[in-house]
């Protein structure tokens, strides 16, 4: 007499649905964004399309102008959705978007390093370094404008000539008459000194700090705050010549010098280098004062 053995019943396990988050009820995902953005305006479909596959995304709007091509002079803004890494910077951002979406795309950057100064942008209402900013600590979409109060040669690009123009303006630098007596003898600085002026040192001639400010906004003479602290700069180097630095000062503290400053912070605010803009224009106020004052 055969006997069968019966194979044991195997049950499947029970599979509980997640509960609904409150909170996520009526969200949108990414792909409804961009399907939504897609049909509001104007969207990168091989940006869309590769934002797709490669999962996590940032959205970007540039603000674009090319006076030189027709149907391209009206100032807009395009939308990329560019593949985010851990560590991207607002310039990894828009280089991607130019090398992969539109090689039209234009602006300004050399260093990456945070040295040069050529990437300076308007990002999310504010002035920022590029290659310093990091996309991760910012809202999306992130929107990257020029430098406001200068004019826009195209796209990203602003025309720097008079910000180089107010630069050169305070002579920022030793001259000839300075130097010691002797072919080896060196200019010799304390370190005191050297603490003194190091801040002021640090300006890398982004215009940040001049794009932020709204004295010279209204007062295309204004020498503004990084021409200021160039001249600080020198005007407090122990090593500057009394002649010479009496000849700055006067330079400073003409009508669009120093006096128009109404301390506002902006520039502080903004720079890159974190370089006491404010308070350095204020010591030459009153460095100008002191020079003026004769007792008798």
């Amino acid at each position: 007499m055969s006997t069968q053995q019966q194979e044991p019943e195997t049950q499947e396990p029970e599979t509980q649905e997640a509960p609904e988050d409150p909170e996520m009820k009526g969200a949108e995902s990414p792909q409804q964004r961009r399907l939504k953005k897609k049909q509001e305006g104007m969207v990168d479909e091989r940006s869309e399309a590769e934002a797709e596959a490669e999962g996590e995304t940032v959205h970007i709007k540039v603000f674009r102008y090319d006076p030189e091509v027709e149907g391209k002079q009206e100032p807009r803004f395009d939308d990329f959705y560019v593949p985010f890494e851990k560590g991207m910077t607002v310039l990894d951002a828009v280089m991607y978007a130019r090398d992969e979406y539109d090689s039209s795309l234009t602006f300004r950057h050399s260093c990456r390093q945070a040295v040069c100064g050529s990437d300076a942008f308007f990002v999310n209402g504010s002035q920022q370094l590029g290659c310093k900013t990091q996309i991760s600590d910012l809202e999306q979409p992130v929107r990257i404008e020029p430098l406001p109060h200068q004019e826009v040669v195209k796209d990203l690009v602003v025309d720097m000539d008079h910000f180089y123009d107010q630069m050169h303006a305070v002579e920022p630098y030793f001259k000839q008459e300075d130097l010691p007596e002797g072919e080896l003898e060196e200019q010799r600085q304390s370190r005191e000194n050297r603490e003194k002026v190091k801040m002021s040192t640090r300006c890398i001639w982004c215009a940040a700090c001049m794009s932020s400010c709204n004295i010279a906004a209204g007062d295309n003479q204004y020498l503004g705050p990084a021409a200021i602290n160039k001249a600080y700069r020198f005007a407090m180097d122990e090593r500057e010549d009394e002649e010479i630095k009496e000849h700055r000062l006067r330079i400073l503290e003409q009508e669009h010098g120093v006096w128009r400053c109404q301390t506002q912070f902006s520039c502080t605010e903004v720079c890159p280098k974190d370089i006491p803009l404010t308070e350095h224009i204020q010591e030459l106020k009153r460095e100008a004062v002191k020079k003026n004052l004769k007792f008798w």
